[in-house]
């Protein structure tokens, strides 16, 4: 893999992950790096990172978790604003950037208040300057002139038997992400929300995974599934009370735009969620996993799914840079100083591989000393796996082992499988997709059989 120094430019800290551009856009590369590109084919696909980037295939891209990746945005920033078309993007900011900013133009922070409240309160949720109702009108007038209310565009909504609901929102380069809003009776309405278009980590159970990784999302473009959510269907289902990053994408590659997002979310002045009810889920990232806990008060859940280094490393091949003992280990440590703090341990159920009375035994001891909840979840069945969910008796009885052991277990049945919104079925894989890995020996024969 050739690395190549990247020294010109404005936008290098907000880069884009494992997108692909034609040459002919790369206007403020350097003249040395730009003769280099013009060697390549028109459209090789190209991983950047800060100050660095790297050029790749498609099949190391989609094969190899990059967890040590800063990042960014994906768009334009000036004094740290982010920006769409010279436009100042609001819903990528916080509170106190967006009160700075508005003060830059010459108005007082109580107009930044004001517009905080019409963005992301009162049951307003404005996208455009002119549901600004109640502003100055020389202040909305510098609003339509410089900043820019909305990065996703509807394109569908399906739902399901039950109630789900599916999203489809298409962003400003044409991909397309989803985001779910799971009903409750009992009022306890979430939206499920995506932080990536694809995702790395390739787990193998996940129809995500098959698509690899397009790019990161930006602070925004999360806000504002959340607010859309509100926004399109609180008059039909009633308040959202919850918010899950559980969508397309390991959220913890996205660390620096999640971590805003999820500020954003819980402000007190405009969408206040609780931070015990916004859930940032990670497959096992361990150092950004630190820095979520010492700078967020979001709930964390973490997708465990095995009880040995062998299955996990091969149902989810970040183990294999971050294995049980280092990843359990680390939430003992961080957890000690967390007053009160359970994390959430979301375990996929697959017949014959994790769901053995050996399996349930196993994983209460790699629990022991952490505060904690399991979740144990059905498997979503989708095209092209081979895995097959677990029996309802079965579940039924690696539950009843983990209670009897004094672990506080839930249950998660499948909610809108029928229009593939469930766990792990969101996205839309190409041509190009994640390689299936192999599968180890002693479950040859169980999976051939459920097959």
């Amino acid at each position: 893999m050739r690395r190549i120094r990247f020294s010109g430019g404005g936008s290098s800290n907000c880069a884009l992950l494992g997108t692909t551009f034609p040459f002919s856009n790369y206007t403020n590369f350097p003249l040395k790096t730009k003769s280099f590109l013009k060697l390549l084919p028109s459209r090789t696909p190209i991983i950047f990172t800060t100050p660095h980037y790297r050029l790749v295939t498609a099949a190391q891209h989609s094969s190899t978790p990059q967890t040590n990746l800063s990042v960014g945005s994906g768009g334009d920033c000036r004094n740290g604003y982010p920006l769409k078309d010279s436009k100042v993007v609001l819903k990528g900011m916080r509170y106190t950037d967006l009160e700075k900013w508005v003060q830059s133009h010459g108005y007082r922070p109580a107009q930044a208040l004001m517009l905080w409240k019409r963005l992301y309160g009162d049951n307003i949720w404005a996208q455009c300057s002119e549901e600004l109702e109640g502003l100055n009108k020389d202040f909305r007038k510098m609003l339509s002139e410089h900043a820019e209310f909305k990065t996703l565009n509807l394109k569908d909504i399906l739902t399901a038997s039950d109630g789900t609901k599916k999203m489809l929102f298409k962003l400003e380069d044409g991909l397309v992400i989803e985001t779910v809003l799971i009903p409750c009776e009992r009022g306890r309405n979430t939206v499920c929300i995506s932080s990536q278009v694809g995702c790395a980590m390739n787990c193998q159970f996940c129809y995500t995974g098959r698509m690899g990784l397009k790019r990161n999302l930006s602070t925004s473009e999360i806000v504002e599934q959340a607010v859309l959510a509100r926004r399109l269907l609180s008059s039909e289902v009633g308040p959202i009370s919850n918010v899950v990053f559980m969508g397309m994408g390991e959220p913890l590659h996205n660390i620096e735009n999640v971590l805003k997002a999820a500020d954003i979310l819980v402000d007190e002045q405009g969408l206040h969620f609780s931070p015990r009810k916004v859930t940032v889920s990670t497959s096992g990232l361990v150092p950004q996993l630190k820095r979520f806990l010492r700078e967020s008060n979001c709930a964390l859940a973490v997708s465990l799914n095995a009880t040995t280094d062998e299955v996990r490393s091969w149902i989810m091949p970040i183990n294999r840079k971050f294995n049980l003992n280092l990843l359990l280990g680390t939430l003992r440590e961080e957890l000690q100083s967390k007053h009160k703090y359970k994390v959430l341990f979301e375990y996929v159920m697959l017949a014959g591989v994790n769901d053995s009375v050996e399996d349930a035994k196993r994983l209460i001891n790699l629990v022991q000393g952490i505060p904690c909840k399991i979740n144990l979840i059905t498997f979503n069945p989708h095209s092209g796996s081979f895995f097959k969910p677990t029996k309802k008796e079965k579940i039924i009885e690696f539950r009843d082992i983990l209670a009897e052991a004094g672990c506080v277990v839930l249950f998660r049945w499948s909610r809108g499988d029928d229009q593939m919104a469930a766990c792990g079925q969101l996205g839309k894989p190409g041509e190009i997709q994640a390689p299936v890995l192999r599968v180890p020996s002693q479950f040859q024969a169980v999976l051939e059989a459920a097959a």
